[in-house]
């Protein structure tokens, strides 16, 4: 049940990726049920918004793929990494065909280090949590 719930919430996070890295407007001022300071934050630092929404990805990678037998643990991380790396590309590459939108390399390697810390995040409470139960 819980792998059902990670995968739904996998799913919401990245489907909100794609919405938000394809609105027209990149300052998100359609937006109006953003908080000001939200959106104020977000123009601010424009590329480390990006790494915001794939921390979460990350995680939920790791969490999607904990069942996985311990001696392709390193395979399934990289593995994670590398489809978080897609789901970038896939966002940045949508911008191309986006009026008043440009896609941005930068975007794409903030995207892949929020994601490899939102992994890294989830393996070290993983660890945190086995060794209190040791």
């Amino acid at each position: 049940m819980i792998h059902k719930i990670v995968l739904v919430l996998l799913l919401f996070v990245v489907g909100a990726v794609f919405y938000f890295s394809w609105l027209p407007d990149p300052g998100f001022t359609s937006e109006h049920y953003l908080p000001r300071w939200l959106l104020n934050w977000s123009n601010h630092y424009y590329n480390l918004r990006t790494a915001v929404p794939f921390l979460a990805v990350g995680f939920l990678l790791e969490a999607y793929t904990e069942n996985n037998v311990d001696y392709f643990k390193n395979l399934s991380f990289i593995q994670n990494i590398g489809i978080a790396g897609v789901i970038a590309c896939i966002a940045e590459g949508g911008q191309f065909i986006i009026e008043r939108r440009s896609p941005d390399f930068m975007d794409v390697f903030y995207g892949i280090a929020g994601s490899l810390i939102g992994a890294l995040g989830y393996n070290l409470l993983k660890k945190i949590k086995n060794a209190k139960q040791t």
